[in-house]
């Protein structure tokens, strides 16, 4: 007998440590909303105007990275072949470094308190 979907998504989710990501979650929402709250006030319904744009925001986000981003895996690995997203570019060409002078090295400052002696 199969399983229904449902339980199956409860058997996938069951191990994880939901009840500390929820605390988290909250946490975060409250402080984000008493900063937001702190910093711009509440007058003016603010919030009126956050609750819509926060809601096509994360849709937005959430069509992005559920929706668009596997299709266009899916697209390049069947439109352009397996080998093309996963080709290694070509190693970048390295300059050589110069060769190191030869014989003592003299800074400016010993020359030039030996260009002062040899005048007096």
């Amino acid at each position: 007998m199969p399983q229904l979907p449902r339980l199956r998504f409860a058997r996938f989710l069951a191990p994880g440590p939901w009840r500390r990501v929820g605390a988290l979650a909250a946490a975060s929402l409250v402080l984000a909303l008493a900063l937001i709250g702190y910093v711009f006030g509440a007058d003016g319904h603010f919030f009126g105007r956050l609750a819509p744009a926060f809601f096509i925001f994360f849709w937005l986000l959430a069509v992005t990275f559920l929706a668009v981003v596997p299709f266009v895996g899916w697209a390049t690995e069947h439109w352009f072949g397996r080998g093309w997203a996963a080709a290694s570019p070509a190693p970048a060409a390295r300059r050589p470094r110069p060769a190191p002078a030869r014989g003592p090295v003299r800074s400016a400052s010993s020359t030039a308190a030996a260009g002062r002696s040899s005048t007096r």
